[in-house]
């Protein structure tokens, strides 16, 4: 019997991709070091968002030994319509994982690391805990190495995200995706106000870690909408926002409404800025762990000057 990726887009529509414009490339820095990066992974049998995804950035990133680990196996209980990750009934989670990826940063020599995760909702704890055990276990070996985790909604989990807080990462991202009113066809699994919800308990409970949402665009919302959910990230005090070009990953996906020119990022960016927000990637490659080793430096240093400003106030 034929195993389909992706078992609930089946009977979706046909919906033909649009040619790429000529401002959306990826490129390869040095392919050597991307197939030593290569090496690691497999090696280790990790999985990464960067392969699992189809990320159109992982022949720059793996170029320069920057890699997202995927925790939790690479099948996900949910089934976005937007999302290149197998959908259906996950394995059982592997308790050796986190000694795999502490050692994957140690020999990949990392300053940064990102760890995301599929979701788990058949786990009592939406896999908290095994999120909290892989930062401790890099924290072990890899004590100057920063930490960011994009964690999954934990909706009706209760208070089990706070267990990834109790791991003190340095970083805690957890994207918004689309705006309200595309929730129910984009990503019908989740709740938006749930999401918001996350992100402002994860600043209250760490007011001193990072907070970090990602949007993609394309899928047909409004420039007002996209501003009405920067609003809601900064009333949840959201430090860092990610703005992305939608790229359509396959016929049975949801289909690509339009690509956004660079100017059009460039706006939203300065919109973004203004309403508060410490950092604000745009362009049409940005992606949630895209450039994530610099932009934490830049998002330290535009706290320190926040801090020395209200200082001299």
């Amino acid at each position: 019997m034929t195993k389909y990726r992706h078992p609930e887009k089946i009977k979706k529509p046909y919906n033909p991709i649009k040619k790429k414009p000529k401002w959306i490339r990826s490129k390869i820095l040095d392919t050597q070091i991307f197939f030593k990066t290569k090496e690691i992974v497999n090696k280790n049998k990790l999985h990464t968002v960067c392969q699992e995804a189809n990320c159109p950035n992982i022949t720059e990133c793996w170029s320069k030994k920057h890699a997202t680990f995927m925790i939790m196996g690479d099948i996900c209980t949910r089934g976005c319509a937007f999302c290149d990750v197998k959908t259906g009934k996950p394995f059982k989670l592997d308790p050796y994982e986190p000694v795999k990826i502490s050692k994957a940063v140690k020999e990949l020599n990392l300053n940064h690391v990102v760890v995301t995760s599929v979701d788990r909702d058949d786990l009592m704890d939406g896999g908290a805990g095994h999120f909290k055990n892989v930062i401790l276990e890099i924290k072990k070996i890899n004590p100057k190495t920063t930490i960011e985790v994009l964690t999954p909604d934990f909706l009706r989990k209760g208070d089990a995200f706070k267990k990834v807080l109790e791991a003190s990462p340095d970083v805690f991202n957890h994207n918004i995706e689309t705006v309200p009113s595309l929730y129910l066809n984009v990503r019908p699994g989740s709740r938006y106000y749930a999401s918001i919800k996350l992100l402002e308990s994860a600043k209250k409970i760490k007011p001193n870690v990072f907070t970090k949402s990602g949007i993609m665009v394309g899928l047909g919302e409004s420039k007002f909408e996209i501003i009405q959910v920067m609003d809601d990230l900064r009333t949840a005090k959201v430090d860092f926002l990610t703005i992305g070009q939608y790229l359509q990953p396959s016929p049975k996906h949801y289909p690509l409404q339009r690509y956004y020119e660079p100017h059009e990022f460039i706006e939203l960016k300065n919109i973004a800025l203004s309403k508060g927000f410490l950092l604000v990637a745009s362009s049409p490659l940005t992606r949630s762990s895209y450039h994530a080793d610099e932009d934490f430096k830049k998002l330290k240093n535009s706290r320190d000057e926040q801090i020395k400003c209200q200082t001299l106030q």
